[in-house]
C-alpha cells in the first residue's frame, strides 16, 4: 500500500495523526494496519445499514401484498377446539379464524377473503420468514426470547392464559387451593411438573405426578382413571373437556398457576401492518367497552356518543393514516363482533363446556383485556 509522503514521514501537512489515536513510536506497518482495520470497520457498518434498510424496505411490503393478491393469509399453531378446528366439509371456524376475518374485514371490507392456515407446533416461525403468512393469530406463547428472536413481532395480546387444573365435578372442589392429596396427570415440557411443585409447596398441600410427554395423553389416562386431576394450560384443558363424554361433568378451576400470553405475530419491520393487526383487535375490546355489537352497529349511525361515534368512524378519521378506510373498525365489528361475541361465541355455555372468562374479562370487570382508547 503506498501512503501519502507526508503521512509517511509525520508531515504537517495532509492527513495528521490524532495523538489520541496512535501513540507517536508507532511504526508505518502498525499505522497501516489500524487504519486498515478502522476503514474495514466502516464498510462492515455501511453494509449492516443497507441490509437493515432494505430488509425493512421489503416487509414494508405486507398490505401491498395483501391487496395485490386478494386475500389475506392468516395462520396459528396447533388446531385446538375452539381456536380453530376443522369440520368435515374442510371449513376452518374457531377463535383464531374469527380474529382473521376481523382482519379481512379491516383491510377489505369483506371477511371472506382469508386463506387459513393451521400449522403443527408450538411456536411456528419459519412461516412468517418465509412470507407463507400474513400473521399468525395464535403461536407460541410470548416469551423475551421468541419476542426478540426469528425477525418476528407480538402484537397485543388477545388471550390470557397460564397453566390450571381440570376435575371431575364429582370431586367437589371449586378451587385450586382446595387440592390436596390427588395424584395429577401432567406433561413433561414448559415447566409444569416445577409449577405443579412449587403451587403445591406453598400452599403445604401434597400431590402425585402422573408424567407423560404428550398432552393427548393426559385426556387418555383421566377417562381411564389413572389421575384424579389434570394439569396444562387453560386452553388445553378446554380442548380436553370438549372431548369427554360429559363435558359438564367436569371442571376448569379459575386459578392459574403461571402466566401465559397469546396474540398475534407478525414480520418485524412493518409498522403499518403491525398497527393494523393491532388496532383491529383494539378495536373489538374497545367494542365491547362501550356496547358495540355486531348486533347492533347499524342502527348506531345517530349516536351521539364519541367514543361510539369514532369507534364507527363517522367522527375523525383512523383509517387513512394506515392505509385503511375510515370504517375499518367497524367494519371488522361488523363481520365477528365485539370481543365478548367472539368469547361467547366460541368458548360460551352453547358450546356445551364453557370456560370462564377470568383474566379475558375486560379490566372493569376484574379482568386484564385492555385497550387504549380511539382519540
Amino acid at each position: 500500500m503506498a501512503w501519502p509522503k507526508d503521512l509517511k514521514h509525520g508531515g504537517q501537512a495532509g492527513l495528521r495523526l490524532d495523538p489520541h489515536f496512535a501513540p507517536a513510536n508507532m511504526g508505518q506497518g502498525e499505522l497501516e494496519a489500524v487504519l486498515l482495520i478502522k476503514l474495514l470497520k466502516s464498510l462492515l457498518f455501511l453494509a449492516a445499514m443497507l441490509c437493515a434498510l432494505a430488509t425493512q424496505q421489503a416487509a414494508a411490503q405486507t398490505l401491498d401484498t395483501v391487496r395485490e393478491r386478494g386475500f389475506l393469509i392468516c395462520g396459528a399453531s396447533n388446531p385446538l377446539a375452539g381456536f380453530s378446528q376443522q369440520d368435515l366439509d374442510g371449513r376452518w371456524s374457531g377463535f383464531d379464524v374469527d380474529l382473521c376475518r376481523a382482519l379481512a374485514a379491516a383491510v377489505f371490507g369483506n371477511p371472506d377473503l382469508i386463506e387459513f392456515r393451521s400449522y403443527r407446533g408450538e411456536a411456528r416461525f419459519a412461516p412468517l420468514q418465509t412470507g407463507a403468512v400474513d400473521v399468525l393469530m395464535r403461536n407460541g406463547a410470548w416469551t423475551t426470547g421468541r419476542d426478540i428472536r426469528y425477525g418476528a413481532r407480538y402484537v397485543t395480546p388477545a388471550f390470557f392464559d397460564g397453566q390450571a387444573f381440570l376435575v371431575p365435578q364429582s370431586m367437589g372442589v371449586v378451587s385450586a387451593y382446595e387440592l390436596d392429596d390427588v395424584t395429577i396427570c401432567v406433561t413433561d415440557s414448559n415447566g409444569e411438573p416445577e409449577a405443579l411443585d412449587e403451587f403445591f409447596f406453598s400452599n403445604q398441600t401434597r400431590f402425585r405426578p402422573v408424567v407423560y410427554e404428550d398432552i393427548a395423553d393426559l385426556a387418555t389416562a383421566y377417562r381411564a382413571g389413572l389421575c384424579q386431576a389434570i394439569s396444562a394450560s387453560g386452553r388445553q384443558l378446554q380442548a380436553i373437556r370438549r372431548e369427554l363424554p360429559e363435558p359438564n361433568l367436569h371442571r376448569i378451576l379459575p386459578e392459574r398457576i403461571s402466566k401465559e400470553v397469546l396474540g398475534p405475530v407478525v414480520r418485524n419491520g412493518d409498522d403499518q401492518w403491525f398497527k393494523i393487526v393491532r388496532w383491529t383487535i383494539f378495536a373489538l375490546i374497545n367494542a365491547e367497552e362501550v356496547g358495540v355489537t355486531g348486533l347492533n352497529i347499524d342502527s348506531l349511525s345517530a349516536a351521539r356518543t364519541p367514543a361510539v361515534r369514532r369507534i364507527l368512524g363517522i367522527e375523525g378519521d383512523f383509517g387513512t393514516a394506515l392505509g385503511l378506510r375510515p370504517t375499518f373498525m367497524a367494519d371488522a365489528i361488523r363481520a365477528v363482533g365485539n370481543y365478548s361475541e367472539l368469547y361467547d361465541r366460541h368458548f360460551g355455555p352453547q358450546t356445551g363446556a364453557a370456560m370462564l372468562r377470568g383474566q379475558n374479562a375486560l379490566w372493569g370487570n376484574g379482568g386484564l383485556l385492555y385497550a387504549p382508547p380511539v382519540r
